[in-house]
């Protein structure tokens, strides 16, 4: 019979298909049988939450987005006004987040929401661009954490030997950095760095790699082991950060907030779209949802109290900034401790340079942690192999996919150019946020009736709003930054043509598997 169906049958069998949904019923049905462990309440989420937004942003993103960088558009002092508009592009998003945490409490986060709605290819299609969200920005985050590192070793300079504090530049940065540094002190790449069979340059950020190895021990150890560390960074990270903003707040001098705006709306515009990196960790908090003792309560909670915490530092670590030293002779590679150093604080900025440190190894911590986590989600539906959903025996901790997930950070910051990575990751926030939005009109739609511990309020407007706001700082950016936006649209090709040549198959394989179990069940 299957044999006789016309071509637009089986075209139309395909569409059908592609866009089947997975009930909320369905989906927490599956989470049942997760072997992972539930350890985490509303603290501990938005511990995770800070974790993931605080360090990157002030610590490293604040500096590029208030001086504009390498040929950048500098907002200035409009940094402030930057950083409430990506606050509220996020906040729409993050109603949007909460309902579906609380409702869907599943591993997964915006891959799981959409499954729900749109059905399995636009599913996959989120969880791929999920990655860039999580794995390629860990990649930027990790290449920062070695600036912060090497910082450190600088301030020990009279005590640690040279070879430490002052290492070749291949065993610090990526080969494009390395050949970006020759360039501009005007060095011979073959004089100061190895080449494999005199053609390729080699070059390892060895203390990325470091801190990621270690990392991913902590991680697969178990996630209650890791949230306590990620308290302790946090703390530090925190106690650093009000003691800039404190002591900051007396060298403010109000002539360096003018001009406010030096390059009006395309500035401000520009800085919140660089600064939403800086946010994009809040949806972090929902790929821990199978590890959350009470979701439907604490999920809402550390998604929205992580924004408003986070929005609150980033807006007063701004102004004290752009107070302190004029937005031109912002450092861009370490804007708060240079920032201290510039009014003589020597003392202060090296501890700031601890707190960076801290800072950024939060983030690191939990984004391998949501890489991993939809990683899990996705291999439980069959779209990468289910042999790496494997569980360790012990710590209750998804430790293939871990190591998985290491790799991939550890061979991206050899090869990967920096600041199209951090693009990159924006691009795929943007995307997977503007779906969530229109995940949760779908399903006030398909089911109106289903229990909601957290609603949205002003629904459809919120949403719309989220759309809109996440839509046009996208497209907006998009037409600006040319490069990035090739790779993004190649990367979504790529993640269609995995879907086509394997997804697509081993779904139906297991549609099959299922057919005959229930058939042999009834037998």
């Amino acid at each position: 019979m299957a044999n006789n169906l016309t071509l637009k049958d089986k075209i139309s069998t395909v569409f059908k298909q592609m866009f089947t949904i997975k009930s909320a019923d369905e989906l927490i049905s599956a989470s049942k049988h997760s072997e992972l462990k539930k350890t985490l309440n509303a603290f501990d989420l938005i511990i995770l939450g800070i974790g993931a937004v605080v360090g990157t942003g002030i610590f490293t993103i604040i500096g590029i987005a208030a001086q504009g960088g390498d040929g950048g558009v500098a907002a200035g002092p409009s940094l402030t006004i930057s950083m409430v508009i990506a606050a509220i592009a996020c906040v729409f998003s993050a109603l949007c987040y909460s309902e579906f945490a609380s409702m869907i409490p599943v591993a997964g986060s915006a891959y799981t929401y959409t499954y729900a709605t749109m059905g399995e290819f636009m599913a996959w299609m989120v969880g791929w661009i999920l990655m860039l969200e999580y794995a390629i920005g860990n990649i930027t985050v990790a290449s920062a954490w070695t600036g912060y590192f090497m910082q450190l070793l600088k301030g020990f300079e009279h005590v640690l030997p040279n070879w430490l504090v002052n290492p070749p530049i291949w065993l610090i940065n990526d080969y494009r950095t390395s050949l970006a540094i020759c360039s501009k002190e005007g060095l011979n790449p073959h004089d100061v760095m190895p080449y494999l069979f005199g053609v390729i340059p080699v070059s390892i950020n060895v203390p990325a790699i470091a801190i990621v190895l270690i990392l991913t021990l902590l991680l697969v150890k178990g996630v209650k082991e890791s949230t306590k560390v990620a308290t302790i960074m946090v703390g530090v990270n925190l106690f650093i950060i009000m003691s800039f903003i404190i002591v900051g707040s007396f060298y403010v001098k109000p002539e360096n907030w003018t001009p406010f705006a030096p390059n009006g709306f395309e500035g401000i515009f520009m800085g919140a779209f660089i600064i939403f990196f800086a946010y994009i960790g809040f949806d972090a908090i929902s790929t821990a949802a199978e590890e959350t003792k009470n979701p439907q309560r604490d999920l809402p909670i550390g998604i929205l109290g992580t924004l408003f915490l986070c929005t609150v530092l980033y807006v007063s670590a701004a102004l004290v900034l752009t107070g302190m030293v004029n937005y031109q002779a912002i450092d861009i590679q370490a804007p708060i401790a240079s920032a201290m150093r510039f009014v003589g604080h020597n003392k202060l900025a090296g501890l700031i340079s601890v707190g960076a440190l801290a800072g950024l190894t939060s983030v690191l911590l939990v984004y391998q942690l949501g890489t991993t986590r939809i990683l899990y989600a996705i291999s439980r539906d069959r779209f990468i192999p289910k042999g790496l959903r494997r569980v360790h025996r012990h710590n209750r901790t998804p430790y293939v996919l871990t190591w998985l997930s290491a790799i991939v950070v550890i061979l991206g910051s050899l090869v990967m150019d920096l600041k199209i990575s951090a693009e990159l990751c924006n691009f795929g926030t943007f995307l997977s946020f503007i779906i969530v939005c229109a995940a949760v009109m779908i399903l006030r739609k398909t089911e109106p009736d289903k229990p909601r511990a957290f609603k949205v309020p002003c629904v459809p407007l919120f949403p719309i709003l989220g759309i809109v706001m996440s839509g046009g700082l996208m497209l907006y950016s998009m037409t600006s930054l040319k490069t990035s936006s090739i790779w993004f649209v190649a990367w979504l090709v790529g993640g269609v043509l995995i879907y086509a040549f394997y997804g697509y198959g081993q779904k139906r394989l297991e549609e099959k598997r299922k057919k005959f179990y229930l058939r042999e069940k009834d037998n």
